[in-house]
């Protein structure tokens, strides 16, 4: 009687668990990454040391009055005002290393071919250990998403930084990378595809080869609208370009465009049927960089102090509204593959073995294969 008992409580124990694990409400995914972004900037606003160096503090008329607020609280809300009302009251912010919650890379490189590739596949690799253009020899998740069959042809990448391409090797993995100052292409071109191609090489472009955030938002937004992919890869880049170039001021404008942008493609996919409630937005960063009391925020690498330490944020229906995570923990950068393919209900596996999915980052128990 006793043993019939208790295959009975593990049968309804067994049942309980795959009934809320049927529950992921999550059908699409945008990963998006702001390069080089601090988590010092991102949980305490505009550093007053560097904001009082005029000097490294150049930008459009009114700038001050942007950023200069009181408090950290008051600062990171003028900074990013989306992350910190939208995200932090209906998702979660991870990395705030002031209640010892921390994210790390696991690469030991700490620049942004290496993280990226950790990003995508879950897992360092000692031979990725250059910018340079070679192609990934590594199979990313958004290429293992790509060959699945609900997700075939439904992947798509858009980045400012023109080394992508070789990123998500889009040669092998076919999925379409729009990278750099590369125009919009193909034969159904939009008007505002046309648009874009028309103004992007108008425009004067301090950044040489990589394209403006504007640029790459907007390519992406137009893609969404009209192709309408279930994965969609985001990468920003200006927040590292301009902190390479010791301009603090644009730096901050362009964390904070960045912030704008994720706002504007979040309420346009509430708008639309196939997004609205069933897509979680994953934002998160290659590499840290270092401080700012001693000049190294401008620099990141192995021998940067601190270029290791990132942050990651979480949106979607199935995610608990924890807001910013206080309590003491441990995240990876090479967590961030698993828990995108899980939250579409796929069980991502890779050599070496990626990272695991971040448990808390779902509000009921997980089940692949959906």
């Amino acid at each position: 009687m006793n043993n019939r008992l208790i295959l009975l409580s593990l049968l309804l124990l067994t049942l309980t668990v795959n009934s809320q694990a049927q529950k992921l409400k999550t059908e699409n995914v945008v990963l998006i990454t702001l390069d080089g972004m601090r988590w010092q900037e991102v949980f305490n606003g505009a550093d007053s040391t560097l904001f009082k160096q005029q000097k490294v503090f150049k930008g459009p008329n009114g700038q001050a009055e942007v950023f200069a607020k009181n408090t950290p609280e008051e600062r990171r809300q003028a900074l990013m005002p989306f992350l910190w009302s939208e995200i932090a009251t209906k998702g979660q912010i991870y990395g705030n290393r002031k209640y010892n919650n921390k994210v790390n890379v696991t690469n030991d490189q700490w620049f942004s071919y290496p993280g990226y590739n950790e990003i995508l596949t879950g897992f360092a690799d000692k031979r990725v250990n250059s910018n340079d253009k070679n192609y990934n020899a590594n199979t990313t998740v958004l290429e293992y998403i790509n060959k699945q069959p609900n997700f075939a042809g439904k992947v798509a990448a858009f980045a400012s930084w023109e080394v992508f391409p070789y990123i998500v090797n889009d040669k092998r993995s076919n999925i379409p990378v729009s990278a750099g100052m590369q125009p919009a292409t193909g034969t159904n071109l939009t008007e505002t595809e046309k648009t874009l191609n028309e103004l992007m090489p108008r425009v004067p472009n301090p950044l040489g080869e990589i394209r403006l955030d504007a640029f790459t938002f907007q390519y992406a937004l137009a893609h969404v609208k009209k192709a309408r992919p279930r994965v969609l890869f985001l990468a920003f880049d200006e927040t590292d370009d301009f902190a390479h170039q010791g301009e603090y001021g644009a730096y901050l404008h362009g964390a904070r465009n960045a912030d704008y942008f994720i706002q504007q493609l979040w309420q346009y996919m509430q708008t639309d049927e196939q997004y609205r409630n069933k897509t979680t937005f994953i934002i998160t960063t290659d590499h840290g960089r270092g401080a700012a009391a001693n000049g190294t925020w401008k620099d990141h690498g192995q021998k940067v102090n601190g270029a290791d330490e990132i942050w990651l944020a979480v949106l979607g229906p199935d995610t608990p509204a924890t807001g910013e995570v206080k309590a003491a923990s441990q995240l990876y950068q090479n967590q961030v593959a698993s828990t995108l393919a899980t939250l579409l209900g796929l069980s991502y596996t890779n050599t070496p073995k990626p990272g695991g999915a971040i448990n808390s980052a779902f509000a009921a128990p997980i089940r692949a294969n959906r």
